[in-house]
């Protein structure tokens, strides 16, 4: 097996497969929409792959040598060296990838004040708001909640 492959199966094995969304219990939890966001993002069957396991030690240690620079992770899990960017990421796990530095970019301007606000607005559920801010997860609904 190639480095890269071997980087592949570890990142599906371990990180990825470690975050399993159960379909028939978020439909029972009435959080259909929240599965409709991951179809539609085509993330649905990533996380809804039951069959593989996750190696909590491999896991441990790749989020212990964590490191994320400039959009880069950089880790070490048995020896072995990992490094790859969103898009690389996303060829590994066969996800799409394009637009993703909007979700976790730290300067949100890209967006724009109106839309900042409607989002501040909706997350924090204070529609009075007359300007953008950090919202913390503590005043999140439910969901919003399980989707950060």
């Amino acid at each position: 097996m190639t480095t890269a492959a071997k980087i592949a199966d570890f990142l599906q094995r371990s990180v990825v497969w470690g975050k399993i969304v159960k379909v028939a219990y978020f439909q029972e939890q009435r959080l259909q929409v929240f599965l409709d966001k991951l179809k539609a993002q085509d993330w649905l069957d990533l996380f809804a792959n039951t069959q593989r396991g996750c190696s909590v030690p491999d896991l441990a240690e790749f989020y212990t040598n964590c490191d994320v620079t400039n959009g880069v992770v950089t880790s070490v899990v048995s020896g072995k060296k990992l490094r790859f960017n969103t898009q690389e990421l996303g060829d590994i796990l066969g996800i799409p990838s394009t637009s993703f530095g909007i979700y976790v970019r730290e300067d949100k301007t890209v967006l724009g004040v109106e839309k900042l606000l409607q989002l501040t607005q909706r997350l924090s559920q204070q529609p009075s708001l007359k300007t953008p801010r950090s919202v913390k997860k503590g005043e999140m609904t439910p969901l919003h909640q399980l989707i950060f």
